[in-house]
């Protein structure tokens, strides 16, 4: 039988944002409601540091303007592994003693289908969000790709009623090769999802890199998107490149300019994740070689961000 976290961690784990007022622990979007001021929703991808492990990631939550942590498994991280072997007891201490909460689990590899036993986990760590990538077709246009994004949705029905019943959102990404890669898949998601707990995880690498084409999907999907992946596609992460031109796909690094991206967010008052986020390559490596220079480097994109959108 799997390990049950007690009530206290449960209760915790529920409540992290209040307590983090309570404690002046960074928790930035709680800060931002009490202040009346709009801030993104920073969301921390345990794969930006590689396979380290998770009791030296979760002090850098705090550091990145953020209280919540998505948790990878192989091959681009093995949080999720590291979550299995610790057990939910021992690994609700840690999220206590770091006063950290899951946000997001990242589940490609169960797919769309597979997530029944992952989302009543989730909801034993109190984490609403998980993420994956869409199952049918990748050659469709038009009305037969409509077809076939209603037909997925069909599929998703008994998961999504799940969902709804352990209180999480599913996010599907615009993954390449997926069925929902491109405008206009996302578009018929949106309209055609029968719930809430049926979302979308945008994210800009994987679409053209037109400011102005982006910012136009982003409005017309917006009531559905429920994570924001601040990632450009910069140089590509599907071949070995020198690091300089591998972190061109962080934000503030390439070419992408996020301003408009951002001025959307902010017009519709935002609240769902932001995810600052690039792809290493080979997967599995840290993005860069110490935990302190990740850090680092995810600040200085956090800082551009937040630049822009006082601008926006």
């Amino acid at each position: 039988m799997k390990e049950l976290i007690s009530y206290d961690r449960r209760h915790w784990l529920q409540t992290i944002s209040s307590v983090a007022v309570a404690s002046s622990i960074p928790c930035q979007w709680t800060l931002a409601e009490h202040s009346g001021d709009f801030q993104l929703k920073y969301l921390v991808a345990s794969c930006l540091y590689g396979y380290t492990e998770l009791a030296r990631i979760l002090p850098e939550v705090s550091k990145l303007g953020s209280s919540a942590i998505d948790i990878w498994p192989k091959v681009h991280g093995n949080q999720r592994e590291q979550l299995e072997e610790l057990g939910e007891e021992k690994f609700a201490d840690l999220l206590q003693q770091h006063q950290v909460s899951v946000g997001c689990i990242t589940q490609y590899k169960l797919g769309p289908l597979g997530l029944q036993e992952e989302m009543r986990l989730a909801k034993r760590l109190g984490c609403k969000t998980i993420v994956t990538g869409a199952i049918g077709p990748t050659d469709r246009k038009g009305s037969e790709l409509k077809k076939a994004v209603a037909a997925f949705v069909e599929q998703m029905k008994p998961h999504v009623a799940v969902a709804e019943e352990t209180g999480v959102i599913i996010a599907i990404e615009n993954h390449a090769n997926n069925l929902i890669d491109s405008p206009d898949s996302l578009r018929y998601l949106a309209e055609l999802r029968p719930s809430k707990h049926l979302a979308i995880a945008l994210a800009p690498y994987h679409l053209t890199q037109d400011e102005k084409a982006l910012s136009s999907l982003m409005q017309d999907v917006m009531p559905a998107m429920e994570v924001f992946y601040a990632w450009q596609h910069g140089d590509g992460c599907m071949t070995k490149l020198p690091k300089e031109q591998e972190l061109l796909q962080m934000p503030g690094r390439g070419k992408l300019d996020f301003g408009p991206l951002l001025g959307v967010l902010k017009a519709n008052r935002f609240q769902g994740w932001t995810s600052i986020f690039m792809h290493p390559f080979p997967r599995g490596v840290p993005i860069l070689e110490t935990t302190e220079d990740i850090t680092v480097e995810i600040n200085r994109s956090r800082n551009y961000l937040d630049a822009l959108l006082r601008k926006v």
